[in-house]
């Protein structure tokens, strides 16, 4: 097996500095996966979870179509703890605008309460709609 093959390198970010130059250099990676993590299904859900401006959340979405410009195997990946449904058919829609295979590759990812991630979920005032305690995460997220 061609070695250059053999192994597969996932970068998993938030997106929100790769734009088109840097989705460029990162497409000479061929053995490279990127993950990009959005923090919630719209703007308001972004900001609210980050602490950074709403507008920021579409640089997140801007990333993957960058990435997908230049050829670079992605997929996006969503929080869904603090999302209503109707957020993530919003999501889903902007994401098909990108690529219509967007949607059917999107990982969903929930919060798990560590007691460090309660204390700061309790701080922070935000209190999720999904969750899961270590002990009891379902085997389909594992």
């Amino acid at each position: 097996m061609d070695e250059s093959k053999k192994y597969r390198f996932i970068l998993e970010t938030n997106g929100i500095l790769i734009d088109a130059n840097y989705a460029r250099k990162l497409s000479g990676f061929k053995s490279l996966h990127v993950r990009v993590s959005l923090k919630g299904t719209t703007e308001e859900e972004f900001a609210r979870l980050t602490g950074a401006k709403r507008e920021s959340f579409n640089l997140q979405l801007s990333a993957l179509k960058h990435l997908l410009d230049e050829g670079v195997s992605c997929h996006p990946a969503v929080m869904l703890s603090f999302s209503t449904r109707e957020g993530l058919e919003q999501l889903k829609t902007r994401l098909e605008e990108i690529d219509p295979k967007l949607p059917d590759e999107l990982e969903e990812e929930y919060v798990f309460l560590y007691p460090h991630v309660i204390q700061r979920l309790k701080a922070e005032g935000i209190s999720p709609k999904i969750s899961y305690h270590p002990n009891k995460i379902p085997c389909e997220l594992i």
